[in-house]
Parts: C-alpha cells; sequence; structure tokens
C-alpha cells in the first residue's frame, strides 16, 4: 500500500548525527513496515529505505500507511530515535544489515517479475560494507539469491573489485510470512525461516531475526528457505481448490458444502478446515504458486497439481457469476440491466487489502454482461487500479452506504467478502435476493430469497 496521507514532498535531508542506524530495511510496503516496527521493538535502531518520497515524510511525522502498524507505533519510535526513513539508499553504508522487501508481481504473461528485487540489490550493491548481512524476504523462486543477488552485489563494488559471499559480505534469504488482518499471528510471534549462502552468512542472519523475533529455523541454504515459502502458499491454493471443486460438486447433487466441510472438521486428527469462496486474492496465494510453476519448466517437470488447482481456483469467479444467474432467473429476472449490489471487495474480511481480488473479476464480469453493479465495502471506498487490479467502470468503482433503501433497489446481493461489521440480518431482511459465497447466514435456511455457494 502507498502512502496517500502526504500531499507534499520534501527534499531528502542527511540523518541525524546522532542516528546511528544497526538495521536498513529496503521496502517500506505491508512487509516492510510491519518488520521495522518488530526490529524497533525489540531494540534495534532501524532505517527505512523507499523509493516512495512520501514515506520519510510519513515518518517524520508519525504516520502509518499500513493498517496493521498503528501510527502511535512508528511516531513513538521516531521521537525514541530508532526509527527514520529516507529515499537515500547510500546510507544503508551505516548499518550492519540490509533487508531487501520489494513487491515481487507477475509479468502480462503470468512470469516472475523480478525487476524491483534486482533494482533494490543493484542500488545497495555500491554502498555495501565488509562483514555486512543482505537478506532477501521477497518471495521469490528457488534460487534468487543464488543466482540473481550473489552475482549483483559480488560484483557491484563502486570501486570494481570482486566481492567473496561468506567472506567479504553476508548474504541470506527469510521469507516473509505476513498474514495482514491476523489478530493472532504476527511479525514477531511467527517463527523466522532462514537460509544462508554459508554457514557463517546463516549464522549472521539467525543473530540478527533473534533480535527481533521469538522462534528462528535454519535451513541448509536459500534454496531451501525459498521454496518453503512457495510451498506455504501452494498448500493453501491447493486445498482451497479442492474445496472449491467440492463446492461445485455439491450444488449440482443438492448437498449443502459447509455442512459436509463442518462435520468433517469434527474429526481430531487428520484433516485441516479450508472453506470454498469466490475465488483467490492478495499479494501472495494467487501469484506463487506461478513462481514455482515457472522453475520447474527448467527442469522439465510439471507442476500437475498446482496447475489444476490454478484453473479452479481461476474458474471461480464465472461460477459465482453463473449461480447468481440462476438465482436471478428463478426470480424472473434476466441477468443483462439487472441491478447487482456487491457486498466487500477485499480479498479477505476486515481488511482494506483488495489485491488480486476475486470481487474485482466478479464486477468486471458482471459488467460485461450488462448488469448494472454496485459495491458496499467499509475498507474500501475507491477502488485504484493498480497492484494487479483494473477497477471496474464508474461507478462501480467508489463504495455506496449500505442503506435500506440501496439494498431494496437491487435485484441481488452478492456476499463476497465477510467483513465482520456488517449487519448481516439487516442485509437479508432488506434484499429481496442474496446470493451467500461466504456462509454468512450459517445456520439460516436456503430459499428462493438466500442462495448459497
Amino acid at each position: 500500500m502507498t502512502a496517500t496521507t502526504a500531499s507534499h514532498s520534501l527534499p531528502e535531508e542527511p540523518l541525524p548525527e546522532s542516528f546511528r542506524p544497526e538495521v536498513a530495511i529496503v521496502g517500506l510496503g505491508y512487509v516492510g513496515l510491519p518488520l521495522a516496527m518488530t526490529f524497533a521493538d525489540g531494540g534495534a535502531t532501524v532505517l527505512g529505505v523507499d523509493v516512495d518520497p512520501s514515506k520519510p515524510i510519513d515518518v517524520r511525522e508519525g504516520r502509518s500507511w499500513i493498517e496493521d502498524v498503528p501510527s502511535s507505533d512508528v511516531a513513538a519510535h521516531v521521537e525514541a530515535g530508532r526509527f527514520l526513513a529516507t529515499t537515500d539508499v547510500s546510507h544503508i553504508a551505516l548499518c550492519d544489515a540490509v533487508i531487501i522487501a520489494v513487491p515481487t508481481p507477475l509479468n502480462r504473461n503470468r512470469e516472475p517479475d523480478l525487476g524491483m528485487v534486482e533494482a533494490a540489490t543493484r542500488s545497495i550493491a555500491p554502498y555495501l560494507q565488509p562483514g555486512q548481512l543482505v537478506v532477501l524476504e521477497s518471495t521469490t523462486w528457488p534460487g534468487t539469491t543464488r543466482e540473481i543477488l550473489e552475482p549483483l552485489l559480488a560484483n557491484g563494488a563502486a570501486d570494481g573489485t570482486k566481492r567473496e559471499v561468506g567472506v567479504d559480505f553476508h548474504l541470506a534469504y527469510s521469507p516473509e510470512r505476513v498474514d495482514p488482518g491476523n489478530a493472532t499471528w504476527n511479525t514477531k510471534n511467527t517463527p523466522k525461516v532462514v537460509g544462508g549462502m554459508t554457514d557463517a552468512c546463516t549464522d549472521k542472519a539467525v543473530a540478527l531475526y533473534e533480535r527481533a523475533v521469538d522462534s528462528v529455523h535454519r535451513v541448509s541454504a536459500p534454496e531451501a528457505a525459498e521454496l518453503e515459502k512457495l510451498f506455504e502458499n501452494i498448500f493453501r491454493n491447493v486445498n482451497i481448490a479442492l474445496v472449491n471443486e467440492l463446492a461445485m460438486l455439491c450444488e449440482r447433487m443438492d448437498i449443502d458444502v459447509w455442512e459436509v466441510i463442518d462435520a468433517a472438521a469434527t474429526k481430531p486428527f487428520g484433516f485441516m478446515k479450508f472453506t470454498p469462496g469466490p475465488g483467490l486474492g492478495g499479494h501472495c496465494i494467487p501469484i506463487d504458486p506461478f513462481y514455482l510453476s515457472w522453475k520447474a519448466r527448467e527442469y522439465d517437470f510439471s507442476t500437475e497439481f498446482i496447475e489444476l488447482a490454478g484453473k479452479i481456483n481461476t474458474n471461480m469467479p464465472y461460477h459465482c457469476v453463473r449461480l447468481l444467474r440462476n438465482a436471478l432467473d428463478a426470480h424472473g429476472k434476466a441477468m443483462r440491466g439487472a441491478r447487482v449490489l456487491v457486498i466487500g471487495v477485499a480479498y479477505k474480511k476486515d481488511i482494506t487489502d483488495y489485491r488480486e481480488s476475486s470481487a474485482i473479476k466478479i464486477l468486471e464480469l458482471l459488467q460485461k454482461r450488462g448488469v448494472e453493479v454496485v459495491y458496499h465495502d467499509p475498507f474500501v471506498p475507491e477502488i485504484q487500479a493498480g497492484h494487479g487490479v483494473e477497477p471496474p467502470a464508474a461507478p462501480a468503482n467508489i463504495s455506496v452506504e449500505l442503506t435500506p433503501e440501496e439494498l431494496d433497489r437491487a435485484d441481488a446481493v452478492m456476499v463476497l467478502t465477510d467483513h465482520s461489521g456488517i449487519d448481516w440480518q439487516h442485509v437479508l431482511d432488506s434484499s429481496p435476493l442474496v446470493v451467500d459465497f461466504r456462509n454468512v447466514y450459517a445456520g439460516t435456511p436456503r430459499s428462493n430469497q438466500l442462495w448459497k455457494l
């Protein structure tokens, strides 16, 4: 997320002489800023580096642009002299360690785009000091740290000298494990996986993270850590695809998929509960599997489970639109010309993040089918372009109020995100037709007014 609170810019200023940073974090997004706060909480002095000139301004003025980081935390660490931000990457030379936490999106061909990782690495290479540690946290394919970062750092000295990893500098990979909106697990109490290029590199990285997080798990090499991160999200991707496929089958068999899942979840061993939905969202689960599928082709290997899961999950928005059409048909209403109110465009409940959200795809599909679409989301007042999002045509990109009049005007209401602050009974009481894709009406029988995934 980019800071939007600062509308002005200031020239870059030198760091105060009293500020002696120990850790630099390059990239102050949804990974970097919480990580900076966690290190500062642990007593480290942290320098944030970001290309966005508004970030240093917001930091100096004690503002946060990440919903999981209170502005009061930023202000407290700035006031205590433990945190500052800059756009001047040369200041990383003052630090013992540099952590890279920049985005790794897909390009238009759904292939890995490491442009920001490479740019960040090139930018720090001339200022790397003897013995400094560099850690990559960005999600990527196995081999990135060794094949891309090591050569750039080894050959990037300002004087042209060749550096040796493990001797002149240290390099490791430690995947981010951020779960936006999770009130239980955060950067501090989520175990950190670390794999260095050499044993000395791993030792340095472990010592770094032990200053800030509760638990550190060592692996033998960066490749193991890189693949571990992909496996985490591919595991979720595949199991979500399985339960989505089950939901589509249950619809044909006239069986309540939610009842089946709840019954299966009573088994105290050998089962992990996953639930169906309108599709995937966020920066990780919809994207990370493509990193491994792409890399696997280098080894003449086809990741069939991953690709099949991708097909099923990608199809879910289309399935949701078909289910809506069937519900409208049952009410004697054609899809073209219908007015549909979508509730929730964030990719999961109680967060502002709508990157890669399946709800955005559904809005687009509805508009293409001649549906008059409006949406309500208390966390997303406006859908803007960027981060894998193409906003729907106006006025469907602006959130409306969830008034009785708005609900009554809609021919159908689609529940796509189950935000906890919404009065769902009010929605049902005020709407002629509700199609629930998140099971917010668990326990309420299906009817001609209430359709469920």
